[in-house]
């Protein structure tokens, strides 16, 4: 599994010219579901992710997690996270868990999400989605299987 997680003041994914999902202050989250992932795996990820602390304090310190801050979360998936480009220059997937897998743990960490952060909007999975967000830093985090064990 891997993730991005970007601190944002504010997000949104449109799909077809629709806007699907939107958020406030929070995090704008690219999901990428590798071809070994569990949900025990993504339990693990989710707790890394909600109980970071990257929001600042009254004093300027990254020392608020997102429920501190009321913070909403917008979960997007996205299967090009797993690229490998280390032969040629077009990159492979092979990495990229597939799609009815990685659609159940996307899903799956969709609703255990819900079940913690008051404000969890999502994109449609597989769609050709448009991001559009306001990186607050900017401040950006990768999570990948070398951070969470």
């Amino acid at each position: 599994m891997k993730l991005v997680i970007q601190r944002v003041s504010r997000g949104s994914v449109t799909v077809d010219g629709s806007v699907k999902g939107e958020i406030g202050r929070g995090y704008v989250v690219l999901i990428g579901v590798g071809r070994d992932d569990t949900e025990e795996i993504a339990d693990r990820y989710i707790k890394k992710l909600l109980n970071l602390r990257i929001f600042e304090d009254e004093e300027g310190k990254t020392n608020l997690s997102l429920a501190d801050v009321d913070g909403e979360l917008l979960l997007i998936s996205q299967f090009t996270l797993y690229a490998d480009c280390r032969k040629g220059n077009r990159p492979g997937f092979t990495d990229a868990g597939a799609p009815e897998k990685a659609e159940a743990l996307y899903e799956y960490m969709v609703a255990r999400c819900r079940e913690q952060v008051p404000k969890v909007a999502t994109g449609v999975f597989g769609a050709d989605m448009k991001v559009e967000l306001v990186n607050d830093g900017p401040f950006t985090i990768i999570l990948d299987e070398s951070i969470v064990r």
